[in-house]
C-alpha cells in the first residue's frame, strides 16, 4: 500500500526530524525531494504545485526557523499538509434512519469494482445494524447480475433482480420492494463501460432521477492514478457525486488517485479497498492515511481492527490463562487463527510505528506461521496441552505428520516456550501496551524476533 511513496517519504522525514537547526536552504531542497516523490507518484500536478507552495510559505516562517525543536516543526507541517491534500478529516455516509429507505447508488466504469464494492458495502453496514438491500441493475455485463447474487447470499443480504425490463424500472421496483420489507438502505450496483459514453451516462442520470439517492458514490480503481481523477470530474459534471470508493488501495503502490482527488474535485474519499475478502473495505481516514505515509505508522487503525476480529470473551480467558501460566500450544493456535482474521500480514506490519519504513519492500515470512500452525495441528490433544512430553520419538512424529523437519519442530517449541514467559509477564502489565498486545495476539508474534528482522 503506497510503498514507494511511503519509502520516499520515511527516508525525508528520517533526514529532517532531529535536526537542532533548520535553513531556507534544508526546507527548499527537502521539498525539492517531496516534490519529485508526488509526481513520481503520479499526483496532478496542480496538487503537487498547491502543496510545494504552501509547505515552503508555511516551513519559512518564524514558528519553523525558530523553533525549540524546528525539524519536528516541519515534520508537522508536512504531516499537515499531506492529511489536507487527502481530505483533512474522514466522512461518514450521510444516511437517513432506520424508519425509512437511504439509498446509496454507485457508479463507475467497468471494471472498477462495483460489485464488489457494492457486497462489501451491505456488509459493512449490515454489521453496523443497518438492513441493506442490493439491486442489481448492471445488466449491461454479462454475468453482473449472478454475481451480486452470489455475493448477496454469501453476506446473507437479499438481492432484487428482475428480469425483461429497463435498469430503470429494476430500481424503481427495488426500492417499492425495500419499503414493503422494512429494509431500510438500498444500495444499487450500475452498469459500467470500458469508457464514458452518452448511453451509460443517460442511464445513470435516469436512475437517479427515479430514486433521489442519499449518497451518489463513484467506485474508482487507485492504480489508475489521475485517471480517475479524470473520470470522477466527468462524473461529478452529470450526476454530482457525494463521495468516492477507491478500490485496490492494497495494490496501489504511488497514491496518485487518493493524493489528488479531493484537491482537483472537492469530493472525499469514503472507503478504500484494502483485500479480496468482504470485510477488506476501510474507512478512509486522510490522517492516518497520512502517518502511513510518513512512515509513522497507524497504530489507531490497528487496535481498531484487533477489537473487530478477536472474541472479547476468549482476549479474557486467554489474559488469565496467561497470568497462571496455563498457557498452551492449542491457545497459541487460536492467536495463530486470530491474526489471520486481522489481514495480511504485510498490512499490519506497515501500521507499526518504526516497523513500516524498515520493511523496505520486503515481504512478511506468512509461510513460517503456516507451518507452524502445521505443526501444532500434528500434534495430540495431550501434547498440545502439555509440550513437556514432546520428547524425541514425537517430535520426529509430529515433524513426519506435519511435513516439516524435527528442527522445524524443535524451534517451535522453542519459541513457544519463550513466548510463554514473555507473555506471562506482559499479562501483568496493565498499561495499554499490554492491552493491545493481548488483543493482537502478541502469544503469536515474537516481537524481538521482529525487531531483529527488520534491523531494529
Amino acid at each position: 500500500m503506497l510503498e514507494k511513496l511511503t519509502n520516499t517519504f520515511s527516508s525525508i522525514i528520517q533526514t529532517v526530524s532531529g535536526k537542532s537547526t533548520i535553513t531556507e536552504k534544508n526546507i527548499e531542497d527537502t521539498v525539492e525531494r517531496i516534490k519529485t516523490a508526488l509526481l513520481e507518484a503520479d499526483v496532478n500536478l496542480r496538487v503537487v504545485r498547491r502543496f510545494v507552495n504552501s509547505t515552503i510559505e508555511e516551513a519559512k516562517g518564524e514558528k519553523v526557523l525558530r523553533a525549540v525543536d524546528p525539524g519536528e516543526q516541519f515534520v508537522k507541517i508536512i504531516y499537515d499538509k499531506l492529511a489536507s491534500m487527502l481530505g483533512d478529516a474522514k466522512t461518514d455516509l450521510h444516511l437517513k434512519g432506520p424508519d425509512t429507505q437511504s439509498v446509496i447508488l454507485l457508479l463507475g466504469l467497468q471494471g472498477s469494482g462495483k460489485t464488489t464494492a457494492a457486497h462489501k458495502l451491505a456488509y459493512r453496514l449490515a454489521k453496523e445494524g443497518r438492513k441493506p438491500l442490493l439491486a442489481a441493475c448492471d445488466l449491461v455485463r454479462p454475468a453482473a447480475v449472478e454475481q451480486l447474487s452470489q455475493l448477496g447470499e454469501k453476506i446473507g443480504v437479499p438481492v432484487f433482480k428482475e428480469e425483461g425490463v429497463s435498469a430503470v424500472r429494476v430500481a424503481k421496483d427495488a426500492l417499492d420492494y425495500a419499503r414493503k420489507n422494512s429494509l431500510d438502505t438500498l444500495i444499487v450496483d450500475t452498469a459500467g463501460r470500458l469508457q464514458i459514453d452518452d448511453a451509460m451516462m443517460a442511464e445513470l442520470v435516469d436512475i437517479k432521477k427515479a430514486l433521489s439517492p442519499d449518497e451518489t458514490i463513484l467506485v474508482a480503481d487507485a492504480m489508475t492514478g489521475q485517471n480517475a481523477v479524470d473520470i470522477a470530474k466527468t462524473f461529478d459534471e452529470r450526476l454530482s457525486l457525494s463521495g468516492v470508493i477507491l478500490t485496490k488501495f492494497d495494490s496501489d503502490a504511488r497514491g496518485g488517485a487518493a493524493l489528488s482527488l479531493k484537491t482537483m474535485t472537492g469530493k472525499p474519499i469514503l472507503f478504500i479497498g484494502t483485500g479480496e475478502k468482504t470485510e477488506d473495505l476501510e474507512v478512509f481516514h486522510p490522517d492516518r492515511i497520512a502517518s502511513r505515509i510518513l512512515g509513522m505508522g497507524d497504530i489507531v487503525s490497528l487496535v481498531e481492527k484487533a477489537q473487530e476480529t478477536v472474541d472479547r470473551e476468549e482476549a479474557e480467558k486467554l489474559q488469565k490463562k496467561m497470568a497462571r501460566n496455563e498457557f498452551t500450544l492449542d491457545d497459541m493456535l487460536t492467536q495463530f487463527r486470530q491474526v489471520r482474521k486481522m489481514g495480511s500480514m504485510q498490512q499490519l506490519m506497515e501500521m507499526m510505528p518504526g516497523i513500516a519504513q524498515q520493511m523496505q519492500g520486503r515481504d512478511f515470512d506468512t509461510d513460517g506461521m503456516k507451518k507452524q500452525e502445521a505443526i501444532i495441528l500434528s500434534m495430540t490433544k495431550k501434547e498440545r496441552a502439555n509440550h513437556f512430553i514432546i520428547g524425541p520419538a514425537r517430535r520426529k512424529r509430529i515433524a513426519k505428520g506435519s511435513g516439516t523437519s524435527v528442527a522445524d519442530v524443535n524451534k517451535l517449541i522453542k519459541q513457544f516456550e519463550k513466548t510463554k514467559l514473555a507473555m506471562k509477564k506482559l499479562s501483568k502489565n496493565r498499561g495499554m501496551q499490554a492491552q493491545f498486545m493481548n488483543q493482537l495476539g502478541g502469544a503469536s508474534l515474537d516481537m524481538e524476533a521482529l525487531a531483529r528482522k527488520f534491523g531494529r
